[in-house]
């Protein structure tokens, strides 16, 4: 295969077949990889901005659309501050596991508030509870009743779960319905597995308690749910580097300079 050459003036760009592939490959991957970690920063500072917003807007009535909740975009509402009215139901509410306050290990304590002129329920995270001794021994800890106006921001747990839980789908449907125990204890905050698990309608939007909110609440030093975006725009232009490098590289390695004294072969 005949060698691509490219003369002007005085040098001469030559590059070989493998140099061109590696480069051909390396920059749009470098490039790629670039744009992600730049996205994944953008993301972050736009839930940071909504974060910090928040602190500050009015609350929204909750909620927010009882009619048509179930075609909400939720993620939309993430953060957002809302207060809504209602009765606690203890008999659902659990412990959050390994939640970790000042090098502390906890639960936060989730409870399910039944939204007053409404059949739908909503989830409340009233905040941290310091765990005992010993694990198995759980916190004891009290839930107001009569009614309770509570003001928060909006929570929309995740559903990217990692568990070593066996799957109990099936025993799910069965612990209030069928009188069984209620598991007063849970790993994850799996909202799927929790409407499953209760007779009532409850919503995909979950909040957290507000400090300053006197509904019940504990401990509830709710922090940034972002970090490390300096770290990713790091990463954005380091990649970017790599790219800009190997084009570099590449044409620092594919070009030679005539000499002007050497006379051409014969």
């Amino acid at each position: 295969m005949k060698q691509i050459q490219f003369k002007l003036h005085r040098y001469i760009f030559s590059p070989s077949l493998i140099g061109t592939i590696v480069t051909v490959i390396c920059i749009p991957l470098f490039i790629k990889f670039g744009l992600w970690q730049y996205h994944k920063a953008q993301q972050k500072l736009a839930i940071q901005a909504a974060y910090n917003l928040a602190k500050t807007d009015s609350a929204l009535q909750f909620p927010l659309n009882a009619a048509t909740d179930h075609v909400l975009n939720v993620d939309a509402w993430n953060y957002k501050k809302v207060k809504v009215t209602g009765v606690y139901e203890t008999k659902c509410q659990f412990l959050l596991d390994n939640q970790v306050e000042g090098n502390r290990v906890g639960y936060h304590v989730i409870t399910p508030l039944k939204i007053d002129h409404s059949a739908q329920y909503v989830l409340v995270n009233r905040g941290w509870v310091l765990g005992k001794d010993t694990h198995t021994e759980l916190p004891k800890f009290k839930t107001p009743t009569g009614p309770q106006t509570v003001i928060g921001q909006i929570w929309v747990p995740s559903k990217k779960i990692f568990t070593l839980e066996a799957n109990t789908n099936t025993a799910d449907t069965l612990s209030t319905q069928n009188n069984q125990p209620w598991p007063a204890v849970w790993q994850n905050m799996n909202m799927s597995r929790y409407k499953r698990s209760v007779p009532f309608a409850v919503s995909d939007l979950a909040i957290k308690l507000d400090q300053t909110s006197d509904a019940g609440g504990f401990i509830r030093n709710w922090q940034v749910p972002v970090e490390r975006i300096a770290t990713n725009i790091g990463y954005a232009y380091q990649w970017f580097g790599f790219a800009l490098a190997t084009l570099l590289i590449y044409f620092y390695m594919s070009i030679t300079q005539v000499n002007p004294f050497t006379k051409p072969k014969q």
